[in-house]
């Protein structure tokens, strides 16, 4: 099976490169944004053919909530045109495309986790462009999977669960929201899963399908940070406040939580709670 993984520098994209090695059966190819802009057809459609691509896993996006409602030029250009170009290109070469999305497509507003078939209703410039991404793949409609997720943390790049690490051995105290409800992830756990539905899946066949996939459980950003502290044997005290406390420029759904029961049903998937696999990254990270 030949793999191209589209922005590979971030999170996710890391985290498939350090597990690629566990599947040495299988030919992965890394671009980062710098190596391939998703947003050009042309060159898109020259890396999947050199490539011989069979599967291709765009883990490219745009996720700035602020910026996205300063720039909505960005958002819309990466998350929607640049999944429609993916889309394009994995329908004419006949390749699996993977695409990632996210609970930003939701109002946050049930009072349940969110399934795949709830009604999205995004409600910023951020969660709008993802959706109407999701829309385009599936309008040109190559064979694709649509997974969304949420709160993703890993070591890295940039994410809450690293900034909570570097303030705890920097502060005594730190405030966080604790208004907000959603269930962290583990870029390591959802990377593995993706590989494991692949070496499921039968590229004979054409898929349509969308699944969500987040840590088993739920939490608020201050139980998160708490956690953190807790876990890394940090002596941070961590303050719960309300949203109301923090200046921000994006909307943000207040309940993020997603039902998982689909993809663990259909792939056979085993999913840890978020506080072992917050445990495990925290083992992972160095102190720089």
């Amino acid at each position: 099976m030949n793999i191209m993984v589209t922005g590979s520098g971030g999170q996710l994209g890391s985290e498939l490169r350090a597990a690629a090695a566990r599947y040495p059966r299988w030919n992965f190819r890394f671009f980062s944004h710098a190596e391939l802009d998703v947003t050009d057809a042309h060159d898109v459609r020259q890396a999947m053919r050199q490539c011989s691509c069979d599967v291709l896993v765009n883990c490219a996006a745009f996720t700035s909530v602020d910026r996205a409602e300063a720039d909505p030029g960005l958002p819309f250009r990466v998350n929607r045109d640049g999944a429609g170009v993916l889309a394009g290109s994995a329908r004419e070469l006949d390749a699996l495309l993977v695409h990632f999305s996210t609970y930003y497509v939701f109002d946050g507003m049930s009072p349940k986790p969110f399934r795949e078939q709830d009604e999205p209703r995004p409600l910023g410039v951020y969660g709008l462009s993802k959706r109407q991404g999701e829309e385009l793949i599936g309008k040109i409609g190559p064979s694709h999977m649509i997974i969304r997720t949420g709160w993703l943390y890993s070591p890295f790049g940039q994410n809450f669960v690293k900034t909570m690490h570097r303030l705890g051995r920097e502060r005594d105290v730190v405030d966080v929201v604790s208004d907000r409800v959603g269930s962290p992830t583990c870029a390591e756990d959802l990377a593995e899963a993706v590989l494991c539905i692949l070496g499921k899946a039968d590229l004979q066949r054409s898929y349509a399908e969308t699944y969500h996939y987040v840590n088993e459980g739920a939490c608020s950003w201050y139980d998160l940070a708490a956690a953190v502290m807790s876990l890394a044997g940090l002596p941070c005290r961590v303050r719960p406040i309300e949203s109301s406390g923090f200046s921000v420029s994006g909307p943000r759904p207040w309940y993020s939580v997603l039902n998982n029961n689909a993809v663990k049903r259909e792939w056979e998937l085993v999913i840890s709670h978020w506080q072992a696999s917050l445990g495990r990254t925290l083992e992972r990270m160095t102190v720089p």
